[in-house]
Order: C-alpha cells, then sequence, then structure tokens
C-alpha cells in the first residue's frame, strides 16, 4: 500500500452469531465459533458474520471454503482447503472494523479485492485535479473504498456483483463505469484443468476465479487526451519470518535488471531483501520492511506466487499479461511517461519512520491494460488464486510447474 493509515486498536467481541440466512453455511457452523483459535478461517468466519450480514460463503469439493463480501466492496475476504479448522489464507485487519473511517483508506484486508488505477499519474483517480501527490490529498475512491456492491446472480459455487461508478481523474475528465465481478470457487478437477496440474493425493487445494469487467457508461471515448482507468487486482496475505514472494518472468539474460523490474515504489528495496537472476526474482515477504516492486509487461509472465516455509503454504496467483498493450504508470508523480507502468507488482509491509504500521501483510497483485474504450464498450480482466498446502515433495512439483522455481530454491533464497 502507497502510505500508512494508522487505527485506533478496538475490543473484538467474539459473540454467538447464526449465520446468516442467504449465506451458504460453511462446515461445522453449528460449532461454537469462538472455539477455533485465531488463524484459523472458523476464528474468521465467525469474526466476519458480526459485521457483515450479507456475506457469503462459497464451498468447493469437501472442505474448500471461500468468503465473499458485497458490503465490503466485493472482496474475497479469506479461503480455506480444510474447513473451519483449517488455516485461513487472507489477511483480514480486525482493528479496522470498529475504527472510525479513515478519510484516506479503510484497510479491512481480503486475499483478493477489486480496485482501478491508476493510483498516480496524469490520469490519477486518488487526487483531486491540481492537488500537489502527497499523503494529506489521497483518497481512495469510495465506490471500493467504503461502498457495498450488489450482488446480481448467486449460486453454490459462484457470485457476480456489480457496482456503478462516478469518478473524475487528475486530468479532470469525469468517468462513469460499471463494474461486473464474478468470482466462482473452483474444484479440483477446475484447478488442475486451469493449471495444468496433476495434484498428488497428499496436497490439500483451493482456488477460485474472478472475472473482472469495466464499461465505459459516459458519452465520450476514453483516450490518451481525457485519461482512462485500468483494473487493479491485489491480493493481501498473511506475512511469517519464512515467507518468501516469488516472480518469474520472461528471460532477461543480457538485460539491465532495471529494463525489466521497478524496485523503487518507496525507496529501493535493500540487496539482502531481494535477489533475482535471468528468469526471476524472490521478496521477502516478512512485513518487516516496506517495499514494492513491479515487472514491465514486456517481461511479465501470467503468474506469480509465494511459499510459506513455517506453514507449507504454497500460493500462486494466474493472469493474462499483454506484452503489446498500455500500462498506465501509477507512481505518484506526473513527470513518469504515463504508459510507463507495470503489469505486475508485489508488496511487503513494513513499519513507517514513525514506528507505526497497519499490517504486518504482503500483497501479490495483478494490473490489466489501460482501457481505451469507447462509450458501451468493456475490458475484461481475469485474475486466480490458488493455494496449496501439504508435503513439499508434492508442492515442489506444483511450484516447478507453474513457477519455474523448486521448493528448495525458494527456502534457500534468502539463507
Amino acid at each position: 500500500m502507497i502510505k500508512q493509515i494508522i487505527y485506533a486498536i478496538p475490543a473484538i467481541m467474539m459473540i454467538t452469531s447464526s449465520c446468516n440466512n442467504n449465506a451458504q453455511q460453511s462446515t461445522d457452523s453449528n460449532k461454537d465459533s469462538a472455539a477455533y483459535p485465531q488463524g484459523t478461517f472458523g476464528y474468521d468466519l465467525h469474526f466476519l458474520q458480526q459485521h457483515d450480514d450479507s456475506m457469503v460463503v462459497l464451498k468447493a469439493d469437501d472442505n474448500a471454503e471461500i468468503i465473499v463480501s458485497p458490503k465490503y466492496q466485493a472482496k474475497v475476504f479469506t479461503s480455506t482447503a480444510n474447513g473451519n479448522e483449517g488455516l485461513s489464507f487472507g489477511w483480514v485487519n480486525y482493528k479496522a472494523f470498529s475504527a472510525p473511517t479513515d478519510a484516506h483508506m479503510n484497510a479491512y484486508g481480503g486475499e483478493n479485492r477489486f480496485w482501478l488505477g491508476p493510483e498516480g499519474g496524469r490520469f490519477s483517480l486518488y487526487f483531486k485535479p491540481g492537488a500537489k501527490m502527497e499523503f494529506d490529498n489521497w483518497k481512495t475512491p469510495a465506490p471500493f473504498d467504503t461502498e457495498s456492491w450488489n450482488v446480481t446472480n448467486k449460486t453454490g459455487d459462484a457470485i457476480t456483483l456489480q457496482k456503478d461508478m462516478q469518478l473524475t481523474n487528475y486530468k479532470g475528465t469525469d468517468l462513469q463505469l460499471h463494474v461486473d465481478r464474478t468470482i466462482q470457487i473452483l474444484n479440483n478437477n477446475q484447478i488442475a484443468q486451469n493449471t495444468g496440474l496433476t495434484l498428488d493425493t497428499s496436497v490439500k487445494a483451493v482456488g477460485y476465479a474472478t472475472t473482472n469487467k469495466i464499461t465505459n457508461k459516459g458519452n465520450e471515448a476514453w483516450t490518451e487526451a481525457t485519461g482512462m482507468p485500468c483494473i487493479w487486482m491485489l491480493d493481501m496475505l498473511k506475512t511469517t519470518p519464512a515467507t518468501v514472494i516469488v516472480v518469474p518472468y520472461k528471460n532477461a539474460a543480457g538485460q539491465n535488471f532495471k529494463n525489466v523490474a521497478t524496485t523503487d515504489y518507496f525507496g529501493e528495496i535493500p540487496a539482502d531483501r531481494l535477489k533475482h537472476d535471468d528468469n526471476k526474482l524472490f521478496l521477502k515477504a516478512d512485513g518487516k520492511s516496506r517495499g514494492k516492486l513491479g515487472i514491465k509487461p514486456t517481461y511479465a509472465k501470467p503468474a506469480l506466487g509465494s511459499y510459506d516455509a513455517s506453514t507449507k503454504v504454497l500460493t500462486v496467483v494466474m493472469f493474462q499479461p499483454d506484452s503489446s498493450a498500455k500500462y498506465l504508470n501509477q507512481e505518484w508523480n506526473t513527470t513518469k511517461p504515463t504508459f510507463s507502468g507495470d503489469a505486475v507488482n508485489a508488496y511487503n509491509d513494513g513499519p513507517l519512520a514513525d514506528g507505526s504500521q497497519m499490517g504486518p501483510f504482503y500483497e501479490i497483485e495483478s494490473v490489466s491494460p489501460a482501457a481505451f474504450l469507447k462509450p458501451n464498450e468493456s475490458l475484461t480482466h481475469k485474475h486466480s488464486v490458488y493455494h496449496f498446502t501439504g508435503n513439499e515433495r508434492a508442492l515442489d512439483a506444483v511450484a516447478q510447474k507453474l513457477l519455474g522455481t523448486s521448493i528448495s530454491e525458494i527456502k534457500g533464497a534468502f539463507q
């Protein structure tokens, strides 16, 4: 995230609550959820039920589940591969739910959320026209910060939500758009089909696919003169000292690394926290040092992920970058070329200079090309999330297939 938002720490009241009648019941949901320890899916399910009576739980196979929230901007808050007693993979910012509304951003967490870019640049959606690009003037637009979304369709394994938005960019262009977002949880056969994997029987998995579409509902085309948005998908996940982000990229032998990756969003990432070769990079995701990086669309590959050796959880995100398209610069300045942006981003949270910190958490992100859309034209960006857990021999096969590296190489990156 670009800047720190400080919340007062509220008391979290663990009270008994019945599931919303409109939400699919989670496995063993009649059990006292307060009995589930923090870090489990059952704990997060119970906590979120206290704050969102529209919450929906989608299930696949025996124990794979995800929590989707219409009230909280169509987020996938978290997921599990092993029911209520299993690990909860998403980062939930418990203290934010009872804090006063923040003037800049309300970071409730969520392992998959929909945003629009660009954040900075000549066509920024986060600064009023002419405002200096500094924290005091930065504001996340309400339609994907605080406002609820409408459910337009729901089945046992999928939900579609929509939102109409009216935004003004830094250029002063009024943008009217409609967003459709479909989230589908995948069974093991669908995961295998989508990834090309043959999963070992020892591996437990949860996966879901999101289809995110924006439509220009205004009367004017979005052009290089008016500016345009892009779709920005961000996955907030839990840090541990043993978590490493993995970002593969196309062969960069002989290239200056600066032509491949942006590594100075918040100042240059220290060398002991970032390792790279001609095909991939590793970034520490321990929540102890704030840093963000990106991969240029020319070099972006359709997968990135992370591995936590302490819990043996391998996470993989898949999408489709377009090396021939224009991507919007999102940095907080108007001096960089407008279409010099990245297609892939990764972020490790850390303390600010005053010692305060929102997380810790880390993010893996994908971005769509700039949406050059005429009235009633649409742009769709697909982004899928997979979590695998099991023995490392079986996980190694997944890592090598989808990320082009081994579990031992990931574990040894910073040793």
